[in-house]
């Protein structure tokens, strides 16, 4: 599946359901969709997008997600069975998470909140240290467990899976989201 840079233009602004169900124990937070994600209505799609290999990787999920295509409703269900979650900041689709303002971003904190309050997970992991710093007015924040809670949850922040986060390799990735899994009973305890 592709687009072109037209059919995704007309994604500006538009938002993508939450992937939320009964028994959720960790929720990943992203910062906003991106074009590709609201044209597939899948969390974290585009097909430079490492978050499904990585999460595949660490075992967090038993098999990988088309980020190209987005996911089918047996992904939704194998994702939702595993007790995952996805949410963002914003819900607002963006070529690039930095059209967001500071104020969005801190509004999007608020809807995080709610969001957590509401679902109950064990665990919250919030992917990009940029916008945590901004949304959370922690500016020297550091990316792993956060010392506060977030609404009863232990707080992660974990690195952005973006091409852009060129940094950061899949296995690196893998081994950033292991660990709220583990602390989520996702994967077992080392």
């Amino acid at each position: 599946m592709g687009f072109t840079r037209a059919e995704l233009a007309a994604y500006q602004d538009r938002s993508v359901p939450d992937l939320v169900g009964p028994g959720l124990r960790l929720l990943f937070v992203g910062i906003n969709p991106g074009l590709w994600t609201a044209a597939t209505q899948t969390h974290f799609a585009h097909p430079g997008n490492r978050f499904y290999p990585a999460v595949a990787l660490a075992g967090i999920l038993e098999t990988e997600i088309d980020r190209g295509a987005g996911m089918s409703d047996a992904d939704r269900a194998a994702v939702v069975a595993r007790g995952l979650g996805h949410t963002n900041l914003v819900n607002r689709a963006t070529a690039r998470a930095d059209e967001l303002s500071p104020e969005e971003l801190r509004t999007g904190r608020l809807r995080l909140e709610a969001f957590v309050r509401e679902h109950r997970p064990s665990v919250v992991a919030v992917a990009g240290i940029t916008a945590y710093r901004t949304a959370f007015g922690r500016p020297k924040a550091r990316a792993g467990e956060q010392p506060e809670r977030l609404e009863g949850a232990r707080l992660w922040v974990v690195p952005n899976p973006s091409g852009l986060n060129a940094h950061e390799t899949i296995a690196s990735l893998a081994e950033a989201y292991a660990a709220p899994a583990r602390a989520a009973g996702i994967l077992p305890a080392l």
